[in-house]
């Protein structure tokens, strides 16, 4: 059996491990620890050898919500990968940057462009975050603060702690943070239309694939959901709004402004299908939903950080364009 220090271990293994929590590790759940240094192991495989018991913190059982600690010492069974998932590891990620918002020892802020999913998974080989790891081979940690849509551009937030990590999730979970999007909607936004309060409900569509609706407020699997909206431009056709969430649901911006009758301009899920194939025509090749400005407290020193990313090019050129005089 062999010894590894700092919580790093081979994607898959015939033997026992006994790895020794490090500081880069301390405070995240024993899941999440173990689907990170398992690379390629399957999450279901993951829960089935904690609920089993092979995985022990310390000589002892551990439950999936378990917070390992500095010192602790996991054990981590013999664990073998599917040709599929080998195969994907023998094609790691290709090394990206992105463009940098703002950098410092503690987090990194990039402007994500659209088309490129944050992390892998669900038929995406690989994302933002597999890209960055790849091209930053040096940095112990690199782990997403949270989300954004595929097709989303705009700021992303990368904690390269795991103290700046907890303390930055901390703030988005208790709604500290001040997000505010770009998107062009189609028609006319009425400008006393300033607060949209309807509960969201996820659900999955026959193939699986992800979907989000407004339901009643009295609807038990309803999640209340709020949207502030101001028009930052009208345009012939459209107009050009400055969104903020104050809760962050799945598919929020998109499902609340098309359930007003003004859906995002090119959003293939919750648009107007024939409409988009037009703007298509008229350059808008995708979504019109940028995350532009970002405010949070800063994880050590605690001084509040506002960060904002300009339209990208094919957007402003878009509005630009809707905007001259025919």
């Amino acid at each position: 059996m062999k010894q590894i220090i700092g919580g790093e271990a081979p994607p898959a293994s015939a033997e026992v491990k006994f790895m020794t929590i490090g500081e880069e590790s301390a405070g995240q759940r024993l899941d999440n620890f173990l689907i990170r240094v398992l690379k390629g192991v399957p999450k279901t495989h993951v829960y089935r050898i904690i609920r089993s018991g092979e995985v022990r913190v310390n000589k002892g059982r551990a439950g999936a919500d378990t917070r390992v600690e500095i010192g602790d010492v996991v054990r981590v069974p013999p664990v073998r990968l599917s040709e599929k998932a080998a195969e994907k590891l023998e094609k790691p990620a290709p090394a990206r940057e992105f463009p940098v918002i703002y950098e410092d020892e503690h987090l990194l802020a990039i402007d994500k462009p659209a088309g490129v999913a944050v992390h892998g998974g669900s038929g995406v080989s690989f994302g933002v975050i597999e890209q960055l790891r790849q091209a930053r081979p040096a940095a112990k940690f690199l782990e997403l603060v949270h989300r954004l849509d595929r097709e989303t551009s705009g700021i992303l937030l990368v904690a390269k702690k795991r103290s700046a990590l907890t303390r930055l999730q901390d703030q988005f979970r208790d709604r500290e943070t001040g997000k505010t999007y770009l998107a062009l909607v189609e028609g006319a936004w009425p400008g006393n239309k300033k607060v949209i309060d309807l509960p969201l409900h996820k659900y999955l569509l026959a193939d699986g694939e992800r979907r989000v609706k407004v339901v009643a407020k009295d609807d038990p699997d309803g999640m209340r959901s709020v949207t502030l909206v101001k028009v930052q431009q009208g345009l012939p056709g459209f107009s050009l709004l400055e969104v903020t969430i104050k809760t962050g649901r799945t598919h929020q911006i998109r499902v609340h402004l098309a359930s007003q009758g003004h859906p995002i301009a090119g959003d293939d899920k919750y648009g107007d299908f024939e409409r988009n194939k037009a703007l298509q025509k008229q350059g808008l090749k995708r979504m019109f939903l940028h995350a532009w400005r970002l405010q949070f407290d800063h994880p050590a020193s605690g001084e509040r950080v506002a960060l904002q990313a300009p339209l990208p090019p094919e957007l402003q050129k878009f509005v630009s364009h809707a905007s001259a005089p025919v």
